[in-house]
């Protein structure tokens, strides 16, 4: 069981690009002609490697809840821890879906609310140079 990745389907969704699932690919600086983002990398590293860490600690928890049934066939003791770890699996992978929604939901929440903001100053600043323009043009215009 060690080494499996998420589903394929899942891979493809979230990253659109490069090797899917895997580790960075090698190749120095440049990879496919284009400047790599370490950033970028180290995060699909991460993310890679903490699926590894899942597959792993749902293997081991596949046999432990299969060492509960000492009586199971060696062949429906391995269907059960399978059937184990691709249940967690699954739900691992609905979580991990789940947390990167919210996170785009509240990216594209604070880029608005960002966007808000900055509008606001932007009148702001041009009603206070509006405002000190026309301060000095009244007296100007007073005593002409």
């Amino acid at each position: 069981m060690g080494g499996r990745q998420r589903p394929a389907k899942a891979r493809n969704a979230r990253q659109g690009r490069g090797r899917p699932g895997g580790p960075p690919a090698a190749g120095g600086a440049k990879a496919a002609g284009k400047p790599v983002d370490t950033r970028v990398e180290i995060a699909r590293l991460e993310g890679y490697l903490a699926w590894e860490a899942e597959v792993a600690a749902a293997a081991r928890d596949a046999r432990a809840f299969a060492d509960r049934f000492p009586w199971l066939a060696p062949d429906d003791r391995e269907a059960l821890e399978r059937a184990y770890a691709e249940d967690r699996l699954r739900y691992a992978e609905e979580v991990v879906d789940r947390a990167v929604d919210r996170c785009r939901r509240l990216a594209a929440r604070y880029r608005a609310e960002c966007r808000r903001i900055c509008a606001r100053w932007a009148a702001v600043c041009l009603s206070v140079a509006l405002a000190a323009a026309l301060l000095a043009a009244v007296p100007a215009a007073l005593h002409g």
